[in-house]
């Protein structure tokens, strides 16, 4: 019985390598030398989501307009997620056959929509007085990726990508509850894949994006003119950006 078996187990083995080769066969490549370039530019294009992780201080006494004090609890939290848009350039150095160092400037425009829910205070349902703010923001940045990238085989080559990235917040207002750095840096990790197409080389990428810094302006507060306003900025003593990002490169 074993002896039957044996035979039809190796042909089946047999069988089966012929088709993963068949899976596995060379085929015409293009832009056979578009990796060999020392240098090379690129445009970028994509969406992101903004999210904000936010460290709450918990109660808070406040004195109110005639002199007398009372505590307040206050939470806030991103209830939502929101798509923005991100566009930019790229300009990539072949270091080796495995690995290339990329810098890529861009635009990020999204929003965040934040709400604070105050547990001192109630409306007419019994529930905590809310309020809402969109926190828009306009980032400039300039990242420094570096790529280790796979083999290329056929017309696709697939890589894992880290940097760190520098970003300038062009937007913010001086009557907003909650108010972002002017500067932030980001730690980047990512993955992608570049598909060879007869005329350029498109490269879909998904990356995270994380602050390493506290990104909360904890002096906006005491500049606000609403003074109604400054129990809930401060609500907040830290926050911590994150973004997920999903980019297109076309080389």
């Amino acid at each position: 019985m074993l002896k039957t078996i044996r035979p039809l187990w190796v042909a089946l083995l047999l069988a089966l390598c012929a088709q993963t080769a068949a899976g596995q066969e060379r085929k015409v490549e293009n832009r056979p030398y578009t990796d060999l370039r020392p240098f090379h530019f690129g445009i970028l294009v994509g969406t992101h989501l903004q999210d904000m992780e936010m460290v709450n201080v918990g109660p808070q006494v406040i004195t109110n307009e005639d002199g007398t004090q009372s505590e307040v609890l206050i939470s806030a939290d991103q209830d939502r997620w929101d798509a923005g848009l991100n566009v930019g350039v790229l300009g990539e150095f072949r270091l080796s056959s495995t690995f290339q160092l990329r810098v890529a400037p861009a635009l990020y425009f999204g929003t965040r929509r934040l709400t604070f829910r105050n547990q001192s205070q109630t409306d007419d349902g019994g529930h905590a007085l809310v309020k809402h703010q969109d926190l828009k923001s306009i980032y400039v940045s300039s990242a420094v990726d570096l790529i280790c990238a796979a083999p290329r085989f056929n017309n696709h080559r697939p890589y894992l990508m880290a940097g760190i990235s520098p970003m300038v917040n062009l937007s913010g207002s001086d009557e907003a509850i909650v108010r972002l750095k002017r500067y932030d840096t980001y730690a980047e990790l990512g993955v992608g894949c570049d598909f060879y197409l007869p005329y350029f080389k498109l490269r879909p990428e998904l990356k995270f994006m994380f602050s390493l810094i506290n990104s909360l302006d904890t002096t906006h507060p005491d500049k606000l003119k609403d003074a109604t306003l400054q129990p809930y900025a401060r609500a907040v003593s830290q926050t911590q950006s994150k973004l997920i990002v999903l980019t297109f490169y076309f080389e």
